[in-house]
C-alpha cells in the first residue's frame, strides 16, 4: 500500500462524500505532499470542518483556468488528500500541507448547503492496493530528460537526493514539481501506471524543451 496510507487499506474505508477543493495547475499524487495557503473564507471554512471530522480533502482541476465561478465544471479525476499538518499564519490565513491518500473519480456532485462543494467519489482502488515499485520504468530517460528541461531554464535540483529516490518516489515528486499548464498536470494525473505517468513527463518534458529550441532559434537546439 501507499506510503503513509494505513488508515485507507480499501476503498470502503474512505467516505463517499468529501469536501473538495478546485484548485488549477495543483497536482496531488498518492504519496506526495502538497503544501497550501489557504485564504478564501469558504476554504477555510472547509479546512475547520474536516479538522474536525476525518482531515480528508479532494483536490481537483476545473476544466477552465478563467472560471471561478462555484459552478465551473470540473475534471473528473482527482485525488484524496490528508490534511497531515497545518499552521495559523496570523493574518487570517491557513498553511496547510496533504498527503496524498488516492485518486477517485467523481460520480456526481451534491447539493449541500456549505460554501464549499462536496462531490460522491468512487476511490481507485489500484492506489490503495500494494505501491507500484516501478521496475518497468525508463528511469535514466527521464532523468536526462529532466536534467535537460533544468540545464535548458537554469534550474538546479538536489540530484543526490534523486538519485537515490525509488521510482515510485522519484516519478511521482518529479510530476508534482514539474512547472506544466493544467492539462499536463491531468495527463500525469490520470496515467493508468507508474510507467505510463513517467512516460507521459519524458513526452510532456521534451515537448517543452523542443519549443524552447524553437522560440530561441537554431543555435540552442
Amino acid at each position: 500500500m501507499q506510503a503513509g496510507n494505513a488508515h485507507y487499506i480499501k476503498p470502503s474505508d474512505l467516505p463517499d462524500v468529501i469536501p473538495v477543493f478546485p484548485l488549477s495547475g495543483a497536482l496531488l499524487l498518492p504519496g506526495g505532499r502538497l503544501p497550501l495557503n489557504i485564504f478564501e473564507p469558504r476554504y477555510l471554512e472547509l479546512i475547520d470542518e474536516v479538522v474536525a471530522h476525518n482531515r480528508l480533502i479532494g483536490m481537483v482541476q476545473p476544466r477552465s483556468e478563467s472560471d471561478s465561478s462555484d459552478a465551473a465544471a470540473l475534471y473528473e479525476v482527482g485525488c484524496v488528500g490528508r490534511l497531515t499538518s497545518l499552521a495559523e499564519s496570523g493574518d487570517g490565513r491557513y498553511l496547510i500541507s496533504l498527503h496524498g491518500v488516492c485518486r477517485y473519480r467523481i460520480a456526481e456532485e451534491v447539493r449541500v448547503k456549505t460554501p464549499y462543494r462536496q462531490c460522491r467519489i468512487v476511490a481507485f482502488a489500484a492506489d490503495l492496493a500494494e505501491s507500484d515499485d516501478g521496475e518497468n520504468v525508463d528511469r535514466e530517460a527521464l532523468l536526462k530528460t529532466f536534467r535537460a528541461y533544468l540545464d535548458a531554464n537554469e534550474l538546479e535540483a538536489d540530484w543526490e537526493s534523486v538519485s537515490r529516490a525509488e521510482n515510485e518516489t522519484l516519478v511521482n515528486a518529479l510530476s508534482m514539481m514539474a512547472p506544466y499548464g493544467p492539462a499536463e498536470k491531468q495527463a500525469l494525473l490520470e496515467a493508468v501506471d507508474l510507467k505510463t505517468r513517467a512516460d507521459t513527463l519524458v513526452a510532456i518534458t521534451e515537448i517543452a524543451l523542443a519549443r524552447e529550441g524553437d522560440e530561441f532559434g537554431p543555435g540552442l537546439q
